[in-house]
């Protein structure tokens, strides 16, 4: 991440200087008027000087801090290959200001961890602020969220040869360290636990299934919020095996379960005062001689059985188990997962929102207006007595999806896991085709987004914090 340090007045050396420009203050740069700049948000106009560039970058007319945190991601983007630069947000709220910084802290990440070093990314960042007192506690809430977004993005990254259900494990213990207790069952207490849908999706491969629960205690005396995430570290399909190309992709299957870990880390890192648990099912979906198949009928965590369809369904049966196991150990006031689940939700909203299901309608309102704030939106899709009807099996329970051609698979997927929900109020959150960026953003460099934890955070601070409320 950025290091940030917050000054009263740039540095005198030749390090780029990023000027903030807001729409139609753009005349006291004559320059940048004759190029046609007018400080719409997105523009960019340069001016190279003998000792230091200076970048305007236009901000529009900003009236929230993603408007901000944009801005600071795209004049991050024009610096280009620094080492350092700075940020002049002198004038600015203390809020616009930090907002401003952690869109540069976003849009600056990227995945170096496998490669030779190559081009410079910026790793330095002078915030020039009129009042560092003033602006230093507002970073530090908002490099809290933005730690919890690229701790995902980095998770994601990881290739499924290195991040091993074990290793994917050993990462989360390290958040002890930040005052968050971690637990994690092994195969015995899944038995014991009688979560089968987590044991039979996990069963096919050598790297073991996981439940992994991350608690942050808070210092509010109430129920925690629950989040559910999908961690699969690689998905081949099992039996019901993917077609080759694209199945590379997998590999970041597990994107549900590292926004929530994500989210975690950004509550422990500002103390929130809110009560919080992580419920991850982590597993590998592999082909061996334990997979499970078609046709199969498992015995799942609630006790209810369920007629195996296609083992490349296999999110909705961890998911499954997951809920359910938080649902009954914690009973907590409200419960969202997250999971890279179908591609039908691809083919109905693309890359542009994540699907939205649930049970109750005040927290699926709440979550929607957590991600317009953070830029991670949502689109309400429905839960109907048809969806659940499709799933009724003829030898057990209920079937795990449905079979034929147009079928909406997604809202099948929330059907079967509304099933294990419980009467806790629940958010189900299909994140396919947003946990990755397929082209460079404000926000963020082509590659894994974090989409979800920035979310999460915000979530519970605009609605579960407040101790009235309890």
């Amino acid at each position: 991440m950025l290091k940030l340090r917050l000054r009263r007045a740039p540095r005198e050396d030749d390090s780029p200087l990023v000027v903030p420009v807001a729409e139609g203050d753009a005349g006291r740069f004559p320059f940048a008027v004759a190029a046609g700049f007018v400080g719409a948000a997105g523009q960019v106009a340069e001016q190279p000087g003998p000792a230091r560039r200076l970048i305007l970058v236009g901000c529009g007319t900003p009236k929230r801090p993603l408007e901000w945190e944009e801005a600071g991601g795209h004049g991050l983007a024009a610096a280009g290959a620094v080492k350092r630069l700075a940020l002049d947000a002198r004038g600015l709220a203390p809020e616009a200001a930090a907002a401003l910084a952690a869109g540069a802290a976003l849009r600056a990440w990227r995945c170096e961890a496998y490669r030779a070093p190559g081009e410079k990314a910026p790793t330095h960042l002078d915030l020039v602020v009129d009042s560092p007192e003033a602006v230093l506690p507002r970073w530090a809430r908002a490099e809290a969220a933005v730690r919890g977004c690229l701790l995902a993005r980095e998770l994601v990254a990881a290739p499924a040869n290195l991040l091993t259900t074990r290793e994917f494990v050993r990462r989360l213990e390290a958040l002890a360290e930040h005052g968050i207790t971690v637990d994690v069952l092994g195969r015995k207490r899944l038995r014991r636990e009688g979560l089968g849908g987590l044991l039979a999706v996990g069963g096919g491969s050598a790297s073991p299934p996981r439940l992994a629960v991350l608690r942050w205690r808070g210092s509010v005396a109430a129920p925690p919020i629950a989040f559910i995430g999908k961690g699969l570290c690689f998905d081949t399909g099992g039996i019901s095996i993917k077609p080759a190309a694209g199945m590379e992709e997998m590999k970041a299957d597990m994107a549900g379960a590292a926004a929530c870990a994500g989210a975690m880390l950004a509550l422990a890192l500002r103390q929130s005062p809110a009560p919080a648990v992580a419920v991850l099912a982590i597993a590998e979906n592999m082909t061996g001689a334990e997979s499970y198949r078609p046709g199969d009928v498992l015995r799942m965590g609630n006790g209810r059985t369920v007629e195996v369809v296609d083992t490349d369904a296999e999110g909705r049966l961890v998911l499954a188990d997951a809920l359910h196991y938080a649902a009954t150990h914690f009973r907590p006031q409200a419960m969202l997962d997250l999971a890279t689940l179908t591609g039908a939700i691809v083919t109905a909203l693309g890359a542009h929102r994540a699907g939205l299901f649930g049970t109750d309608a005040a927290l699926l309102a709440q979550a929607a207006a957590a991600g317009e704030v953070v830029g991670e939106r949502l689109w309400p899709m429905p839960i109907g007595a048809r969806h659940r009807e499709d799933l009724r099996s003829e030898i057990a329970d209920l079937k795990q999806c449905a079979t034929g051609r147009f079928l909406p698979d997604a809202s099948h997927a929330a059907a079967f896991l509304r099933e294990f929900a419980g009467a806790v109020p629940w958010a189900h959150l299909d994140i396919a085709g947003v946990d990755t960026l397929a082209e460079a953003a404000a926000l963020g460099a082509r590659g894994p987004s974090g989409f979800g934890a920035r979310l999460l955070d915000m979530l519970v601070q605009m609605y579960f914090e407040d101790e009235e409320r309890h």
